[in-house]
C-alpha cells in the first residue's frame, strides 16, 4: 500500500467528495431509499467513521476487516432487513467511490485499485461473515421462538368455511389428535355436547363481521375426556389484505373449571351441613315446649282421676298454656326459616340487631350448656349487607366457640362479641375461654374439610365457606388469633 500512503494527504482532504461520489451512485440512493436510511444519518452516523477506518487501515494502525463502525453499521442494517445483495451494493459502491477519486486526481495506477480492492475485498469478507453471523443468531432465535410457541400456544388456523387449514403442537398436546387428523376437518370434531349451539352462532357471527369473538368454550378430546378453553378469534387476512379465514389462540382453562366445579361441590356440602346443623338447634329448641306441652297433656287425666272431673278452668289453663308453647315453636320456625331465605339482595341492618339474631338462634343451646354471651360496644352501627350470609358466618363461629368450650372448660363458660368502627369499616371481634388453637394447626382452620371435633360429625366445611361468604361474597376479611384466655376471630367489613 506504499503508493496509497503517499496520497494520503489527498484522501484526507477529500473527505467530503469521496462521501458524495458514494451516497450519489444511483444503486446506493436506491437502496438507502428503499429503506427509508437518511443520507444525512448515514454519513454523519457510519460513512466518516467508515472512510477513517479505511485511512488507519492504509496507515497500517489497525488490521484489515476488524472494524467497529461497521459492525455498529450492521446492527443498523439488521433492524432493516437489508438483503446480503444490498449489502454489497453499499459496501462496493465506496470502493468504487475510492477508484472515482483516484481517476479525478489523476493519480490511479494498476498498484493503487489493486490495493482498493484488496482493502473491499478483506474487509468485506468480515463484513459478510459478521453479518451472516448476526443473521444466523437472529434465524435461530426466531425458530426457538417458532418452536416455543408452536409448543405452548394452542393455535388454529381455518379457510372461510370453518376447515382446520392449520394447528399448533400445543392443539394436538391437548386434544389428543394428531395434526393430520385434524387438518381438513371442521372444528366441530373437537366441540362438546354441552356447549349450546347459540354460543357457536354467536361466534360466527362476530368474526364474520370482521370482529373478535372472545368466550370460554368446553372440547372434547379425542380418548372422550373434556378440557376447557379460553378463546380468541379473529379473521385472518392475506399480505394483499384479502381475507382468507380465521385464526384462533386459545388459553387451557380446565383446571379453572375443575377447581370452580369443587368450589360449587363445597358449596352444596355446606348448604346441607348448615341445613343439618339448623335443624339439629330447632329440634334442640322444641325440646323444652314439646316436654312442657307433654307435661300439660298428662295434667288433664291426673285431675279427672283425683277430682273425678276436670274443671273448665283447668281446661281452659291447660289449653292456654299450649297455645303459648306452640306460639313458641311457630316463632322459632320462622327464625330459621328466614335464616335461609334465597334473597341475595343487601338490606340495610344495625350491628347489635344482627347479633340479637345470632344469640335467638343460638339461645337454647348456650342455656343447655351454660354459655354466657356478652355483647360490648359503645354505639350501633347500622350496616349494608347480605344478612343471612354474615348471619351464617356468626353461627358457625359461635357453634365452634360452644363446642370448644363444652369440651375443655368445666365452668365460667364465656362469649365476647364486641364491634367498633374502624375507618369506613366495622370490626367484630368474638372471643371465648376456651384456651385457644393449638399453634400446630391454625393455619389449617380455614381449609375445606379440616375438622378437629373429635366425635367426627364435623364437616369442616364451616369456616372455610365463613372465610368465603366474608372476603369473596363481602369484600372483607376473617381471621383468627389466640388471646391470653382463648381464640379470637376477627371480622372486618365495609359499612357500605
Amino acid at each position: 500500500m506504499t503508493l496509497l500512503k503517499q496520497h494520503l494527504d489527498k484522501l484526507k482532504s477529500s473527505k467530503v467528495s469521496i462521501m458524495q461520489f458514494w451516497i450519489s451512485a444511483n444503486d446506493v440512493m436506491t437502496i438507502l431509499n428503499k429503506y427509508n436510511i437518511a443520507k444525512e444519518v448515514f454519513i454523519k452516523e457510519y460513512a466518516f467513521g467508515i472512510f477513517d477506518y479505511y485511512i488507519d487501515v492504509i496507515q497500517e494502525k489497525v488490521e484489515i476487516g476488524n472494524c467497529p463502525v461497521i459492525f455498529k453499521f450492521l446492527d443498523y442494517l439488521k433492524n432493516k432487513n437489508i438483503g446480503t445483495n444490498e449489502l454489497f451494493t453499499i459496501c462496493s459502491g465506496f470502493k468504487n467511490a475510492l477508484i472515482e477519486f483516484t481517476y479525478i486526481q489523476n493519480i490511479n495506477s494498476l498498484e493503487i485499485q489493486k490495493d482498493i480492492v484488496y482493502i473491499y475485498e478483506k474487509n468485506f469478507e468480515g463484513v459478510l461473515k459478521s453479518y451472516y453471523t448476526t443473521i444466523n443468531a437472529i434465524n435461530k432465535t426466531l425458530n426457538i421462538s417458532e418452536k416455543l410457541i408452536d409448543e405452548n400456544i394452542i393455535m388454529s388456523s381455518t379457510d372461510l368455511q370453518g376447515i382446520i387449514t392449520s394447528v399448533s403442537t400445543a392443539f394436538c398436546d391437548i386434544s389428543g389428535y394428531t395434526k393430520e387428523e385434524l387438518i381438513g376437518h371442521p372444528h366441530n370434531i373437537v366441540r362438546h355436547p354441552d356447549m349450546p349451539k347459540e354460543a357457536f352462532e354467536d361466534l360466527w357471527k362476530t368474526i364474520q363481521a370482521d370482529k373478535t369473538w372472545h368466550g370460554e368454550i368446553k372440547n372434547t378430546r379425542k380418548d372422550g375426556g373434556i378440557y376447557w378453553v379460553e378463546a380468541t378469534v379473529d379473521s385472518l387476512y392475506s399480505s394483499d389484505g384479502t381475507k382468507i379465514g380465521y385464526s384462533a389462540i386459545r388459553h387451557d382453562i380446565t383446571y379453572k373449571k375443575e377447581a370452580q366445579l369443587q368450589q360449587d361441590i363445597i358449596v352444596e356440602q355446606s348448604k346441607s351441613a348448615a341445613m343439618g346443623e339448623m335443624i339439629s338447634m330447632i329440634a334442640h329448641q322444641w325440646r323444652q315446649p314439646l316436654q312442657a306441652i307433654a307435661i300439660l297433656i298428662q295434667k288433664l287425666p291426673l285431675e279427672k282421676i283425683i277430682d273425678g272431673e276436670i274443671s273448665d278452668e283447668t281446661l281452659e289453663d291447660v289449653v292456654s298454656s299450649i297455645e303459648e308453647q306452640l306460639s313458641q315453636m311457630s316463632k322459632t320456625i320462622e327464625e330459621f326459616r328466614s335464616f335461609f331465605n334465597p334473597n341475595k339482595d343487601k338490606n340495610r341492618i344495625f350491628a347489635a340487631a344482627l347479633l340479637e339474631q345470632a344469640r335467638e338462634l343460638m339461645a337454647y343451646q348456650f342455656k343447655v350448656d351454660e354459655i354466657e354471651l356478652h355483647l360490648i360496644y359503645d354505639e350501633d352501627i347500622e350496616i349494608n349487607i347480605h344478612t343471612h350470609e354474615i348471619l351464617q358466618v356468626f353461627i358457625n363461629i359461635l357453634n365452634n366457640a360452644r363446642e370448644v368450650l363444652v369440651e375443655k372448660c368445666n365452668q365460667n363458660r364465656k362469649i365476647d362479641i364486641k364491634f367498633y368502627k374502624y375507618h369506613n369499616n366495622i370490626v367484630f371481634e368474638i372471643s371465648d375461654n376456651g384456651g385457644g388453637i393449638p399453634s400446630i394447626i391454625m393455619n389449617k382452620i380455614f381449609e375445606p374439610y379440616f375438622s378437629t371435633k373429635k366425635n367426627k360429625n364435623g364437616t369442616g366445611l364451616g369456616l372455610y365457606m365463613s372465610k368465603t361468604i366474608i372476603e369473596k361474597n363481602a369484600s372483607g376479611m376473617l381471621s383468627v388469633t389466640n388471646t391470653t384466655e382463648g381464640a379470637m376471630f376477627k371480622i372486618t367489613l365495609p359499612i357500605e
